[in-house]
This record gives structure tokens, sequence and C-alpha cells, in this order.
């Protein structure tokens, strides 16, 4: 199979790929096309159907498998299909397993490691409550390592979700031992707790799309009503501890036209909202240039990091 990750300019692809989105849009001119999303397990890759009407153009929907003839050209700097010949793919052709995106590191290791931070949590209510999370609920853990961080922004694979929340307590540790005015058991619980809201916001892979609680309250509040479900069953734990553990999950994107309901108001939620952002910002960064491949030029204008980019020269 030819990857996606594998794709460079001039070649030409014949092989199965997920339709992740479809949509049919307008070119200046006014003529229909078809612009697609596909996927396979190193990333994704925007294709276009520029003539409909064709004969080699067949019938199939969103999160079909799809078996594609196409180009491969350049467009702003990121790899394009352009499409010949498409048409939903036959069982046998294509293993499922092949269309999932999967964090480079060991998931395994990854979770050993989340874990073994709640050990070093001193106060008893927080380690007790991360613990009947990430070790005592198994369905929670075994979700948490299969989830992705987003649906394409920054760790939209199995395990992002896993792989952003380990860098951001790695963060906070440092903060943490940086800076010795910080409540380091809030701020290592608020950090793992930070994006567990996604587990409802986003739907498994294949899809890893916005489910109706997604859309409609977003990870932020989910995580903040899942970890204030959980502190009701723990018997004693302090009101006020309870208070500002949700305050730095719902304060967590710093701002609030970033969908933050509140802007952090304790120092440890603004050390977990730095957290995040450099996380998920880096690995942005990261992804773009990795999704270049070779191009060593400018990349064009990146929304999300609202600039234009490229790779740092050799």
């Amino acid at each position: 199979m030819r990857y996606i990750g594998m794709l460079r300019e001039g070649m030409h692809t014949s092989d199965v790929y997920l339709c992740k989105n479809r949509q049919i849009a307008l070119t200046k001119a006014g003529k229909e096309y078809g612009s697609l999303i596909l996927q396979d397990k190193t990333g994704t890759v925007d294709a276009k159907i520029w003539d409909l009407g064709s004969p080699g153009i067949g019938s199939f929907d969103v999160m079909d498998y799809v078996y594609v003839d196409a180009d491969v050209t350049v467009f702003q700097g990121t790899n394009q299909l352009n499409i010949k010949r498409i048409r939903k793919a036959e069982e046998g052709e294509y293993i499922p397993a092949d269309y999932l995106p999967v964090s480079k590191k060991d998931i395994g290791r990854m979770y050993t490691d989340l874990t073994a931070y709640i050990k070093t949590i001193k106060n008893a209510y927080l380690r007790s409550l991360a613990a009947s999370f990430f070790v005592e609920d198994k369905e929670f853990a075994k979700a948490f390592q299969f989830h992705s961080a987003a649906k394409s922004v920054h760790h939209g694979f199995v395990g992002g979700l896993l792989e952003h929340t380990l860098s951001v307590v790695q963060l906070c540790d440092f903060y943490a031992s940086h800076y010795p005015m910080l409540n380091r058991d809030l701020l290592l619980t608020a950090a793992m707790f930070h994006d567990v809201g996604k587990l409802k916001e986003l739907s498994v892979f294949p899809e890893n799309d916005y489910t109706d609680a997604g859309q409609l309250l977003g990870h932020i509040m989910i995580g903040a009503q899942m970890v204030a479900d959980r502190i009701r069953t723990i018997s004693g734990f302090p009101e006020k501890l309870a208070v500002e553990l949700q305050h730095c999950i719902l304060a967590h994107h710093g701002e609030l036209e970033y969908g933050s309901p509140k802007k952090p108001a304790l120092l440890e939620a603004v050390a977990l909202s730095f957290a995040d952002n450099t996380d998920a910002k880096m690995e942005t960064m990261v992804e773009a240039l990795e999704g270049a491949g070779e191009n060593m030029g400018w990349l064009g204008f990146n929304r999300f990091l609202d600039s234009n980019i490229r790779k740092t020269g050799e």
C-alpha cells in the first residue's frame, strides 16, 4: 500500500483510502467539483474531483473506503490528490487497521508514565480521584488510551489524547519545580483531567467526529462535569479543592474567545493554560512540517498558528 505519508509531488497513486469528508464546491467559474479528505494511518490528504461527470467517478459516501486513481500535486505547500477515478472499495481490498492514524510513541509506555504521576500526588483526595479514573476504571483507561485529542488540529490520532495529556502533565511538573508557589498536586491533577471531556466530545475512530454533546457542550464543560460527578462519590472531598480543580479545567484554554467559560484566576490555572497551549501549538507545527515532506519552502498561511510557516534552514 502507498500510504499518504509516502506521497510526493509528481507521483500517481492507485490505492484504497478512507473518505473522512466529502463536499461539493464551486470553482471561480461556477463549475461544481468534489472536495474530499482522505485518510490512512499516516494522516490525511486533501483531494479534488474536478470532473464530477466523468464515467470513472463512482458512487460512495463519507466513511466509505474508496479506491482511487489520482495524481499527487502540491497546493499551498501541502500535498493534494487530483482524482481521475474513484469508487467504493470492496471487502478484501483493504485492512481497516491501515486507516487508523496512530501515535508514533508506545501507547502502553505512555500510560504507565502517566499513571506513575498519581503516586507522586501527596493530597489524598486528589490522588484518590485520579486513581479512580486512570487506575481503577478499566473501561475509562482503555478508552483514554485509544482516543484522539482532536478532530484535525493536533494529536488527531489513536493515542493522541494520552500523548497530549502526558506532555501537558510533564510541562506542568516542570513548572511546579521552577515556580515553588504553584500547588503541584492541584496542577498535576488538573493537567491529567483537563481534556477528559474529549472522550465524549469526539466519537471513536474511524469517525473521530463531534458528537451532539461535543457540539452543544464542548469538552471543557463535559470534562468539568465528569470530574464533579466523580468527586461526589469520594467522601469528605473538600469543597474548596473541588471548586479550584474544576476552575483549572474550565479555564485551561486561557481566553474566553478560545472556548474557556472562565479566564484563569488561579496560578495553577494560568500554568495549565500555558502548558496546554504550548503542547498544542508545538504539535500543530510539527504535524504541518512533517506533512510538507521534503518541501523546504514556505508552506503558506496556517490558520491555527496564524502565520505563514516553513522548516528551519539546514
